[in-house]
């Protein structure tokens, strides 16, 4: 088995169990003020798991280039997290989620055109897929 794939497979869990609990949280709320909450709950976790396992140690030695990547990502990261928080509260989880999901296949797609990833054919079927699937849902 990949050593990656427990991870990958965890993710989806998370991932599946944010939107419920998402949904659930944001029922009397407005949507920018529960991600900014999430936010900070995120924030606590990362920091404290990075702290305890001496992750912080390679703070120093980090190139101008890895830090604007990371903050780039960091913003992608929170502009994607209002607007799903504000789908969530504006529609159901059974089509909020699956078009969320399109960021799969988009990755791939930039990963291909930017990062010089090959595309093999069950990479590209797989992608048609998750569009298709996605469209299905979210109709």
């Amino acid at each position: 088995m990949a050593p990656w794939l427990p991870f990958a497979l965890l993710s989806a869990v998370f991932a599946a169990l944010t939107a419920i609990f998402a949904k659930v949280g944001i029922k009397d709320v407005d949507s920018d003020l529960a991600t900014a909450i999430r936010t900070v709950v995120i924030l606590i976790l990362a920091w404290g798991i990075a702290i305890g396992r001496g992750a912080t140690a390679g703070l120093p030695g980090m190139s101008g280039r890895t830090w604007l990547f990371l903050g780039l990502s960091g913003l992608a990261t929170g502009a994607s997290w209002l607007c799903y928080f504000r789908a969530l509260k504006l529609g159901p989880v059974s089509k909020v989620a699956p078009i969320d999901k399109l960021s799969v296949a988009l990755a791939i797609g930039l990963a291909v055109v930017f990062l010089g990833e090959s595309l093999s054919w069950r990479t590209a079927l797989g992608a048609g897929l998750i569009v298709a699937g996605s469209v299905v849902l979210a109709l």
